[in-house]
């Protein structure tokens, strides 16, 4: 073998080694470069996760105060403290926001005391130490007087002040409904009654209106007996008409009975029916139907 043929081998020889030593280093770069891109890519998300919890945190922090602030407002609205909520104007921008916020948060609370009394209307009072429940009343479609309990709502539940006239059994349903452990019912009862009164009460409104040749002759505080005197035409007779509303939570009346001195007038069929009609019908009601029929003047 001559110079130039070994030569060329060693060479030949070299190359190998190098393609040998490089494919040898090959698997190890490689891997560094794996974990070099996997931990760009854990601190990329170790990142992205400290930027969640960093505005997270913000979130709660902006909650808690705006928590605060309503708090405040609602505190100082209770307790009518005007101070407060101009200071509040001076130190926050979106100090009407937060108003209204507070308004709709209080509304809420009493929508839900209003849906649990079964639909009767619920304001705060004494600054938030007891709560006043108001029962409007109604006839015909038409509201009427509204009245007024204010009630103490820690237990055992009782009244502290009200409006409702001293001829509604007031302390009687208080016992019968046991109001300390079921209010609604209470309320319930006291609306029935409330509106039976006004009821009544406005029929004899309606009767000195619309019926002026009728005259009242006696009538009480609670409307639960009306006497009128009206005449009929057959020879101008005057007819004296009694009306007991002995069940106090009916605008009706129980029972109907009439007096003149014609007692062949006052045991007619004709009067009996009108008997019933007074009976069954509102008395305005009753004694228009009765002018039509040219029965009374």
């Amino acid at each position: 073998m001559d110079g130039a043929s070994a030569r060329g081998i060693l060479s030949h020889l070299s190359l190998l080694e190098v393609q040998a030593r490089s494919r040898k280093d090959e698997p190890q770069q490689q891997q560094e470069e794996e974990d070099e891109d996997e931990e760009q890519s854990r601190l990329a998300e170790l990142k992205a996760k400290v930027q969640e919890l960093t505005a997270q945190r913000d979130q709660l922090k902006a909650e808690i105060d705006t928590y605060q602030t309503l708090a405040k407002l609602r505190s100082s609205t209770d307790k009518n403290c005007p101070e407060e909520e101009e200071a509040m104007d001076e130190d926050s921008e979106h100090s009407q926001i937060l108003r209204l916020m507070a308004r709709h948060i209080q509304l809420k609370e009493l929508l839900n005391v209003h849906f649990l009394l079964g639909g009767y209307h619920v304001s705060k009072s004494r600054h938030g130490k007891s709560m006043c429940v108001s029962l409007a009343t109604a006839y015909e479609g038409v509201y009427l007087d509204t009245y007024n309990v204010e009630v103490d709502p820690k237990p055992p539940l009782r009244i502290l002040r009200h409006d409702i006239p001293p001829f509604i059994p007031l302390n009687r349903l208080v016992e019968q409904s046991d109001m300390k452990t079921d209010i609604k019912v209470f309320l319930d009862a006291l609306s029935e009654l409330l509106n039976a009164y006004v009821g009544r009460k406005q029929q004899l409104k309606l009767v000195k209106e619309q019926h002026d040749s009728v005259q009242v002759m006696e009538s009480n505080m609670l409307c639960s007996l009306l006497v009128l005197m009206f005449t009929v035409p057959r020879e101008q007779t005057a007819v004296l008409c009694k009306l007991s509303y002995n069940d106090y939570t009916r605008t009706l009346p129980t029972q109907v009975t009439i007096e003149c001195h014609d007692e062949e007038l006052s045991d007619s069929p004709q009067w009996k029916k009108h008997c019933s009609l007074l009976q069954d019908a509102p008395v305005h009601t009753a004694l228009a139907t009765m002018r039509r029929m040219k029965d009374i003047v």
